[in-house]
């Protein structure tokens, strides 16, 4: 059988298959050209509209618009209100209505475009940006600052002080960065805040909280600071009496120049201190947020508190819970709430600082030119906020996006008690007018609730079981059958949560000579225990939040500014094992006997040193008695120490002995003669 020729039979087949794939690559190409290069249109125009502000402002108006501003000349910015940010396609409808209008002469929809910094980022060689673990961590948390340099934001631009004992503006890895239109001696009234030197370095606060802010980068000194091309200043105003208008003073310096403050100091942190900022502080408070900042307003950064341990709250500290400032807590290397931390609702923010003895700290720059890796506290955590706060006004500096934090929390406790079944309305009412209005997009309501009911609720006070043996006149049940315990006017078989077993009085008078007995009940754990095994204070089985169990004790341990001083090396983290007590008062008692000890031994290595310096020979008398050791001697007993260069005649001679006085002779240089008395 014939057949045609091979190659027309491949063509038709190729011919087939590039019909079959000829639309396939088209539609290729047209769903990956979004991605490839069109364009991606904003909700954002730019209009050239002679006639002056009022005249874009009423044309804005008009057609939907808001004037985003003045861009030079004639043109103005709009931005549209209900057109969406980003689109694949242009809003033609709107451009064509814009452009009717008689008074606009030109409009176009601004088109997104990609640009790329033409520098290079590189990495910090500071010889301490490899210590400095809570900046760029490849293996752990960190602050994800270098994220943010790589963008190209370092900081520019902004200014910031820091409300302190001081800066060292002439410090090598501060100087380069440092702003005296952003510094102050209050506390001297004068320009220079250079702070005041002592020998324990009392005044270092300012300097090392200024150098997280904004110490230099590559320049070959300690670290690097969170922003560190922005500004840095300092007011030196705790190194003296602290009044009103000390802090008046340093909270309004320059509000036109200062974008952010930094404080790290507060009241006492001692638990019992309610203090805040008075008359002239908070009106300072208010212009600073009202007026600086060229209207935008002043930022605030405060230090929470190092009263953990101590179980302050910084709700009591008037300055951490002023609507007028930050409150920055502390998180530490492994993300655990560091013992010195304070619980409060005013807390807005959480930075990175010290923890337990095993947990690095922060890495600053120091008085005197130097250096440390030891800055503790929530004082190391609001410079690193203010520094991340100053990243934010260099990426955007008016940000007039609506957009910003959305999931909203709001508790009450006005439904405690409730039953939670059933359906539940949530009513919304805007009381700001029209003018302001917010949209609602999602809501979830959460019930919390305990594991048993409370005893305030009026159906849980009867008993609901068949357990109870005695009732009294009132029919409540004051004592259980066996294996049951009286809880709550009912009975149990097993204590609730909180609660153990223990025995309380019979609440049933008998007689007048008969004591009351006892009824096995369940009592509540005694505090601060959460859950127990025993009424014991030593059986603790949870602790509260805050609190940590001692598993070896059995007992829950309380996780523990003036000036918010950074907390002493010597705190031990939570879950370490309590003091003893006994240990503890037998001390001081060690400590003394021990330096006696030391004392005695230092004198007699001294006396004994300068008895050898000068060749003194000791001289023991001999005992009478027969029967005594040569040489030897009795506490207390008469002896006479005899030192060359000491003539005989000055000595006693019903003791000196003749081998002594011939000694003596020997030597013509002997001069004085000391006879002493002493218990050796």
């Amino acid at each position: 059988m014939a057949s045609g020729p091979p190659s027309s039979s491949v063509g038709r087949r190729l011919r087939l298959l590039e019909l079959l794939l000829c639309p396939l690559l088209v539609l290729l190409v047209s769903g990956l050209e979004p991605v490839l290069g069109q364009k991606v249109y904003t909700n954002t125009w730019a209009v050239h509209i002679p006639g002056g502000q009022e005249e874009a402002d009423r044309i804005a108006s008009k057609h939907g618009f808001i004037n985003q501003g003045h861009v030079f000349g004639d043109y103005y910015h709009f931005r549209h209100r209900t057109v969406v940010k980003r689109s694949l396609s242009d809003h033609r409808g709107t451009q064509v209505r814009l452009l009717k209008d008689p008074k606009v002469t030109w409009a176009e929809q601004q088109v997104s475009k990609r640009r790329k910094k033409r520098d290079v980022y590189v990495e910090p060689f500071d010889p301490k940006f490899r210590d400095q673990w809570y900046l760029y961590n490849s293996n752990h948390r960190d602050l994800n600052a270098k994220a943010a340099w790589q963008l190209g934001y370092t900081g520019k631009g902004v200014v910031v002080s820091i409300l302190d004992d001081g800066i060292e503006k002439n410090h090598p890895d501060l100087m380069q960065n440092y702003d005296p239109d952003a510094s102050y001696d209050v506390n001297d009234g004068d320009p220079d805040p250079q702070p005041r030197y002592t020998q324990l370095n009392d005044n270092r606060h300012g300097t090392r909280c200024a150098g997280e802010v904004a110490a230099v980068a590559n320049n070959g000194i300690c670290g690097v600071g969170v922003a560190y091309n922005a500004k840095i200043g300092g007011v030196r105003m705790l190194d003296g009496e602290v009044t009103d208008m000390v802090e008046a003073q340093s909270l309004s310096l320059n509000p036109q120049h200062i974008d952010v403050y930094s404080a790290s100091w507060g009241p006492e942190d001692d638990g019992k201190t309610v203090d805040g900022p008075a008359k002239l502080a908070k009106e300072a408070f208010l212009r600073g947020v009202t007026e600086g900042r060229g209207g935008l307003g002043s930022i605030f950064v405060w230090a929470s508190g190092n009263g953990g341990r101590e179980k302050d709250s910084c709700n009591c500290d008037g300055y951490t819970n002023s609507i007028y400032t930050l409150s920055i807590s502390s998180s530490t290397q492994n993300g655990n709430v560091p013992w010195y931390s304070e619980a409060c609702s005013s807390t807005l923010a959480t930075t990175y600082s010290s923890g337990n003895l095993n947990e690095k700290q922060i890495v600053t720059t120091d008085l005197k030119s130097k250096c440390t890796d030891s800055h503790t506290g929530t004082s190391a955590s609001a410079p690193l906020a203010a520094g991340i706060i100053a990243l934010a006004l260099e990426a955007k500096p008016h940000d007039y996006s609506s957009e910003g934090f959305n999931d909203w929390a709001f508790m009450t406790t006005h439904s405690w008690d409730e039953n939670p079944n059933g359906a539940w309305t949530l009513e919304i009412e805007n009381v700001a007018g029209a003018s302001d209005y917010g949209t609602l997009t999602q809501f979830v309501l959460v019930l919390y609730g305990t594991g048993s009911t409370s005893s305030s609720s009026s159906d849980k006070s009867q008993p609901g079981n068949g357990n109870c043996k005695t009732l009294d006149l009132r029919q409540i049940c004051i004592e259980c059958d066996s294996g049951y315990y009286l809880f709550q006017e009912g009975c149990v078989k097993e204590c609730p949560g909180g609660f153990s077993v223990g025995s309380q009085p019979l609440n049933y008078t008998v007689g007048n000579s008969i004591p009351p007995a006892s009824v096995p009940a369940c009592l509540p754990c005694p505090s601060p225990c959460l859950t127990c095994s025993s009424l014991s204070p030593r059986a603790c089985l949870s602790c509260p939040p805050h609190s940590s169990l001692d598993v070896i004790s059995g007992t829950c341990l309380h996780l523990n500014q003036f000036m918010r001083e950074s907390p002493g090396s010597f705190m031990v983290g939570q879950g370490n094992k309590g003091p003893d007590l006994q240990q503890s008062s037998r001390l001081p008692i060690t400590i003394a006997v021990l330096s006696c000890i030391a004392i005695i031994a230092t004198f007699a290595g001294i006396f004994l040193m300068l008895q050898l310096r000068s060749g003194a020979l000791i001289k023991l008398p001999s005992l009478e008695a027969g029967g005594s050791l040569a040489g030897s001697f009795s506490l207390g007993g008469n002896r006479v120490v005899s030192y060359r260069g000491i003539p005989t005649v000055w000595g006693d001679e019903e003791v000196n002995t003749d081998s002594e006085n011939e000694e003596f002779d020997v030597h013509n240089e002997r001069t004085a003669f000391i006879k002493t008395q002493s218990a050796l």
